[in-house]
Order: C-alpha cells, then sequence, then structure tokens
C-alpha cells in the first residue's frame, strides 16, 4: 500500500504530521538495519532491514566489503509466503523481546566459518549457504510439524541445535540428521528454554549453551511446578480465552531450575549451583577449555552474585567470586574470557559506579581497568565490543563524556600502558557498536538530535571505511516534508531534593509565543532501568504532534532512572513512587512556574512503569496534575512478579508497609483532574487485572474516570496497529482535558489529524 499523500501547512509550509503516518512506509527516521553483524571472517556485514512497502517484515541482506555493494541474501517472503500461524510460546518470547509489531526474519546468526547463516522462519530453521557459486543455498534444518525457536550454530560448525515442543534437539549437519538432546519437556518443564523473569527481567533470552568444541551443551531445566496457576483471560474481539498461567508474583514461588550439560549422545550431568534451590541463574558461559562452565547465581533477594566454576567431568563447583551490595545488585553482560591468558574481564559496580576489573582464573583481582563518575555501559547490550589480545586493548562503550551519550572507548589491559582511557568515536550522540572479532573494523550506528540513525563502516581509529546508510537529511528523506514545523529540543538541568542534578528535555511548539500561555503535557516513565533523557534523534513524533497543537512537552529522568551509578538509582529500595514522584512533580512545578505556560492545563502520560507514574503524580500531586493517560499501568506490586518487583521491595511479606506505600490504590481518593486509563485486554506483563482492580476502588470512591480497552492486545500494543487509535484516543482526551491557547486554530488542525486522515481506522 503506498503511504497517503501529507496534507500541506499553509503558514509553515510543512505537511500536516498525522499519527497515520507515524506508523506508516516508509519509516519516518528513514532506512534504518537492524541486527547487524559482522561475520567472523570479517568478509562481509549482515542486517535485517524492512521491506520498502512494509518497513514490518524484516529481510536479510549483506554488504560485502569486497566489492562493497549492498544486497538482499533472503527475501522472507519468498521462503515464506503467507505469515505462518505463531506458537503461544512464540508470541510470549516476541512480545517479551519487544518484536511482535514486526514480522519475517527476526534473528539469525553466522556459522563460526562465516560461510552460512542461519535463522528461523515462520516456526521453521534455514542455513542459507553464502559461499554457493550461484549465491546462496538455502537448506531446510527442520520440517513439518513443531514450531523450531532459538536455532544456533555449534562453534566449530558441525551442529545447529533448537528448541521445539520445550525440548533441545540437535542437527548434525554433516549426516542431515536431527536427534533429541531431552525429551522430557512438556507441561510444567521446559528444557533449553528461558523462563519467563528471565526473559521479562533478566536479559536473558536462551536457556542453553554450546561449549567451545561442540562437543557439549550447557542448558537450564526448568520446573515451573511450584509457581501458582492462576486463570488469565484474553479477551478478543469475538471470544474469550483462558490460560492457566503460571505466573510468579512477588512473595510467591518461583519456578525450579536445573543446570545441566549433555553430550551430543544425550548424556547428561548435573552441575553443582548450591543447596539453597529458591535462587536465580542468571548467565551461563563457556570457559575456552569447553571444559568449564561460569554460572554466574543471584540471590532470591538480589543482594548477593556469585560467579561460580562448574567441571563438567564431576559437576563440581567452586566460586570463584561474589558481588554484594546494600540494595541489589544490576545483572550485566561483560563477562569476558580471554583466549591467549587465563585471565577475564568482569563488571562492577562496587565503587558506585560500573567499571571493568580484569582477574585472573583463579578469581584473583590483577587491576581495575576503568574509574571514574560514569559507567561502562550500552544499555542493555553487551557495553564491552572487543578484546584485541595481541595489543591487550579493550574496546567498550561508555558514559564517559556525557550521561546522554554513549561513545565508544578504548584502554588497556596492562597497567604498563601510559595511554589510559582513549576515546574513539567524536560526534556528539549516541554509538552503537558492533565490533568484528579481531577487534579491526566496527559498525557504528549514530544519532543526535541533528542527526536521525546512520550507520557507517570505520576502522578502529574511527576513520570512516564506507557508509551503509548514511541517511542524509535532505529533501528527499521521509522526514523532510515535516521538520519545518517540529519542535528543537532543549536540554536542561534541575536539582533532586538531595541536591543530584536530573537531566530534562523539553520541546515547544515551533510557532512558539513566549507572551502566551501554552498548556504543557509532561511524557513521563520515571522506572529503573530505562533512560529517556539522551542526546539521540526524535524527529516527527507523538510529541511533534502535540507540539503543533500549541503543547509543550517535558520529559525528565528521575532518580531510579539507568545509567547514572548506584546513589542515583538505589533511593527506589523499599518503596517505589516516593522519590520519582518527588523529582517529578519538582519538574512540573518548574514548568507551571514558567511565564509561557498555564499551570491550569498541565497534563501527563506514560506507559507501564510511565502509566504507573501517571497515576502516582495524578493521586499525589493533584494541584500540579489536571489531566492524565495512564497506560498498561502496575496498580499493586504483589500482582508483579518476583524478579523484577523484589529487587526494589523486597518481599511483600517482608516489607509490607513499604508495597502498601508503593501502590496507587493507597492514593485513588485524592484523584481530582481527568484521568483515562488504557489497557491491552491480553496483557501478559502487567495484566489486566492491574486496571480492574483500579476501576472498581476509583468506582468505589465515586470517582469519574474514563477507559480504553483494547481486545486481543498485549502490553506493546503502543508500537502495533493499535497505536494508532490509542494515540488518536489520547489526543482527543488531552484536547478535551486541556485545550490549546486557539481552539479555532487547534479544532481545525485536530480535524486534519484524527478526523479526515485517520478515517481508515477511526470509521
Amino acid at each position: 500500500m503506498d503511504p497517503p499523500k501529507s496534507a500541506t501547512n499553509v503558514e509553515s509550509g510543512a505537511s500536516t504530521l498525522t499519527i497515520d503516518r507515524l506508523f506508516d512506509a516508509p519509516a519516518l527516521a528513514g532506512p534504518s538495519l537492524l541486527n547487524v553483524q559482522i561475520s567472523p571472517d570479517g568478509s562481509r556485514i549482515t542486517f535485517l532491514k524492512g521491506k520498502p512497502h512494509d518497513k514490518d517484515r524484516l529481510d536479510l541482506w549483506e554488504y560485502h566489503l569486497h566489492d562493497g555493494v549492498s544486497r538482499l541474501l533472503v527475501d522472507s517472503s519468498i521462503v515464506a509466503h503467507h505469515q505462518g500461524h505463531l506458537s503461544d510460546e512464540e508470541l510470549n518470547r516476541r512480545e517479551r523481546r519487544r518484536m511482535a509489531a514486526l514480522g519475517g526474519i527476526l534473528e539469525y546468526s553466522f556459522a563460526p566459518s562465516g560461510r552460512s547463516l542461519l535463522f528461523p522462519l515462520d516456526g521453521q530453521i534455514y542455513l542459507y549457504e553464502l559461499a554457493t557459486p550461484t549465491g546462496g543455498t538455502l537448506l531446510p534444518i527442520t520440517q513439518g510439524d513443531g514450531f523450531a525457536t532459538d536455532a544456533k550454530c555449534s562453534p566449530r560448525g558441525s551442529y545447529v541445535a533448537y528448541i521445539r515442543d520445550q525440548n533441545l534437539y540437535g542437527f548434525d549437519l554433516s549426516a542431515r540428521r536431527e536427534f533429541a538432546l531431552t525429551t522430557d519437556g512438556g507441561g510444567a518443564i521446559k528444557n533449553g528454554m528461558a523462563e519467563f523473569v528471565a526473559q521479562e527481567e533478566m536479559g536473558r533470552s536462551t536457556g542453553y549453551w554450546w561449549s567451545p568444541d561442540d562437543a557439549h551443551i550447557a542448558f537450564i531445566r526448568v520446573d515451573e511446578t511450584p509457581v501458582e496457576i492462576t486463570q488469565r483471560f484474553e479477551i478478543s474481539a469475538d471470544n474469550v480465552r483462558t490460560f492457566a498461567q503460571r505466573y510468579p508474583s512477588a512473595g510467591r514461588a518461583n519456578v525450579l531450575v536445573r543446570l545441566g550439560v549433555t553430550a551430543m549422545n544425550g548424556d547428561t550431568i548435573w552441575l553443582d549451583v548450591g543447596d539453597d534451590p529458591d535462587i536465580y541463574l542468571a548467565r551461563v558461559d563457556w570457559l575456552p577449555d569447553g571444559k568449564t562452565v561460569a554460572i554466574q547465581r543471584q540471590s532470591r533477594d538480589q543482594r548477593r552474585l556469585d560467579l561460580l566454576f562448574a567441571d563438567i567431568a564431576t559437576g563440581a563447583s567452586r566460586i570463584i567470586l561474589t558481588e554484594t551490595s546494600e540494595s541489589w545488585i544490576e545483572l550485566h553482560h561483560e563477562l569476558t574470557f580471554l583466549e591467549r591468558s587465563r585471565e577475564f574481564l568482569w563488571a562492577s559496580m562496587r565503587d558506585g559506579f560500573q567499571h571493568l576489573y580484569l582477574y585472573d582464573c583463579h578469581g584473583r583481582l590483577l587491576r581495575q581497568l576503568t574509574a571514574g563518575p560514569w559507567n561502562v555501559d550500552d544499555f542493555h547490550a553487551r557495553a564491552i565490543k572487543a578484546v584485541d589480545e595481541t595489543s591487550r586493548r579493550v574496546y567498550f562503550t561508555a558514559t564517559a563524556e556525557s550521561p546522554l551519550e554513549r561513545q565508544l572507548y578504548t584502554v588497556s589491559l596492562d597497567p604498563a600502558d601510559p595511554g589510559g582511557l582513549h576515546r574513539i568515536t567524536t560526534e556528539r550522540g549516541l554509538h552503537g557498536i558492533e565490533m568484528s572479532l579481531n577487534a579491526k573494523v566496527y559498525v557504528d550506528t549514530f544519532s543526535s538530535v541533528d542527526q536521525p540513525p546512520r550507520v557507517s563502516l570505520r576502522d578502529t581509529e574511527g576513520r570512516l571505511i564506507a557508509w551503509l546508510v548514511e541517511n542524509r537529511l535532505d529533501v528527499t528523506h521521509p522526514d523532510a516534508p515535516y521538520l519545518a514545523s517540529n519542535s528543537r529540543m532543549e536540554f536542561g538541568t534541575l536539582n533532586a531534593e538531595d541536591g543530584q542534578i536530573l537531566h530534562y528535555r523539553l520541546f515547544k511548539p515551533a510557532n512558539f509565543d513566549p507572551a502566551r500561555r501554552h498548556p504543557a503535557i509532561v511524557d513521563v516513565y520515571g522506572g529503573p532501568g530505562v533512560q529517556r533523557v539522551l542526546n539521540t534523534w526524535t524527529g516527527s513524533s507523538f510529541s511533534q504532534i502535540l507540539t503543533r497543537l500549541g503543547y509543550v512537552v517535558f520529559q525528565l529522568d528521575n532518580r531510579g532512572t539507568a545509567s547514572r551509578g548506584t546513589t542515583f538509582q538505589a533511593p527506589l529500595q523499599h518503596e517505589t513512587g516516593r522519590v520519582e514522584v518527588a523529582d517529578q512533580v519538582r519538574g512540573g512545578r518548574w514548568l507551571a512556574e514558567q511565564p509561557y505556560i498555564d499551570p491550569q492545563r498541565v497534563g501527563v502520560w506514560g506507559w507501564s512503569y510511565g502509566g504507573y507514574m501517571t497515576l502516582m503524580l495524578m493521586f499525589r500531586a493533584p494541584d500540579v496534575f489536571k489531566a492524565g493517560v495512564s497506560g498498561a499501568p502496575v496498580s499493586d506490586w504483589t500482582l508483579y512478579d518476583t524478579h523484577y518487583t523484589e529487587r526494589y521491595l523486597g518481599r511483600p511479606q517482608d516489607n509490607p508497609s513499604g508495597y502498601e506505600a508503593s501502590s496507587v490504590l493507597s492514593y485513588a481518593e485524592n484523584l481530582r483532574g481527568r484521568l483515562l486509563i488504557i489497557h491491552g485486554m491480553a496483557d501478559d506483563n502487567v495484566l489486566l487485572l492491574h486496571s480492574t482492580k483500579l476501576f472498581r476502588r476509583l468506582q468505589d470512591l465515586g470517582k469519574p474516570f474514563d477507559i480504553m480497552v483494547y481486545p486481543g492486545a498485549k502490553h506493546g500494543l503502543l508500537r502495533q496497529h493499535d497505536g494508532r487509535h490509542a494515540y488518536a484516543t489520547m489526543l482527543r482526551f488531552f484536547q478535551s482535558s486541556l485545550g490549546t491557547r486557539d481552539q479555532n486554530t487547534a479544532g481545525h488542525m485536530l480535524h486534519g489529524v484524527i478526523g479526515d486522515e485517520l478515517s481508515g481506522y477511526e470509521r
């Protein structure tokens, strides 16, 4: 389907930005590459890219360094002529990985030789041979019944492993033969699969790991039997499905996990992970010797993390190092073993910020590699990008320049090197780095407030080798017709009540008149693990639609949010919704005090933790926030999962006052402004029960409020088709609740935004 024609704003010369246009192809940010990888032999760069007419259906592409040409490798529409029916397990896995809105090829991996690629598509596994003279041969690994996922080539290229029907399977590539490595999976037993909290909260989406020599696979056996069964309803437009779901609510039992190592003949030995069954297996890795498994074991209260080495011959394990915290341990992905020496890199926040440490394999600390009031950090990806063992240098991303940026740095592993910390990237903004195994080149996905995401290939001095996506912001760019009416964000800081710096960004209308009083909307998330205020491209967005209607949009990262160190994050401990609310109220009051803001027309909206924060702000600061939209909110933390909730609040039976103080239900009687609550009726992350419990509480209190629920929609509905209707609903709500400075102009713009051009789904 061709993108809709854009109306023209006569005053500015810019086209009218609509909610439909935010979702339609081509993407407003310009062409983007997903899951960029450099082949093990360094000859090519592969990536996933959306189709020109369907940006959410992904195909597999390559850029070959020899000829400098990008070419399509696998067209997902040809391999799978129609979108197959996804299993419930796969639907849930995609939702956990925030990929539910995407189709086609969503993941792939290289064979160690670099001569073939492995990928799942519509429940089957395929191997694509790159070296075939005809340009590539596609080999189906699986066929027939059963939905296969999480496929991985063995390190030496002899086998492929994958998960099907809750069991771990292998495929011998030379013999073209499938064999089962586990057989007892089914019901409450899952082999080689990541449990719910591992996927959702621990950043671990797999449950098995190949040994370096192809001889063994370490795998987790999950037994969900102890987890209480709850009946969860998924309400669609034309039916209601009931699921007997084992959801580990705060304070209740978790799954039981065992860690086994299986040989290719199916013989299994179980590794000793300790006597306490109530623990989390956070990470699993192999040492280069192929005989030892590294296990990160986290205590139930998340204040202790042990690194264990386990011998696969005997199953015996020993503790190599231990991290402890008075608040909680932040899990990371930075364990890296060196091949040429018995050493490993480790990340720790023991000095208040996440830094790198070098250990020997006996657990003896050799030296701290980085230090300072900043984090070695790359959001939820690995910050360590490569280790050059010849030059003894490690490459990583960090916030040393600014917490609003990510830059690429290098530092020596040896104390005699006088160079210290060396910054490689130069442009101010966010650099997402994928580095070759030999640390000779890297792919840099860069964006800033002035530059939509562009992708380049560079050497380790930062010199440009080639553009993969230059993404020039010229008249041909997809966002060009709208930029003239976009607000340019302003950055600033406020001080929290304890003196810590809070960063904010502010969007003013492009035709901003400082002599007029504008309504304002606070766009909030506010929860741990997330950072919103960054020097990154925003372009045309829902915020820019709001600014076109005369709103000022304000975002602030309160204490408790990510990438600012322990002192900034730890105030959440024992009670959520306290320091976050205090900081957001400080920001809201500062905003209302500006001469260009109408203090009687300040609203707030947010999703998930942001939905929780919206309720807290509406209930605890009704004098500041007059209208709010709360999307998929947590209302009662006793209904949320163990790993996330107990990290901050502990168990409900140990901290009942903290749970009560953290619940929005405790403050609902203070609601005075207008409130809209939005929720997907099939949400399996923040269950619809959170909102229905709040509905009942507000009804019992006689409080008026508005509801919009979406049949069949899960937690990520804003990223999917329902997002069109949800954004339009929010826009109407704020227009009726807060209005704009010029009702006639606003009414005309609102008609253009959610009337004529949204008629395809509104009527």
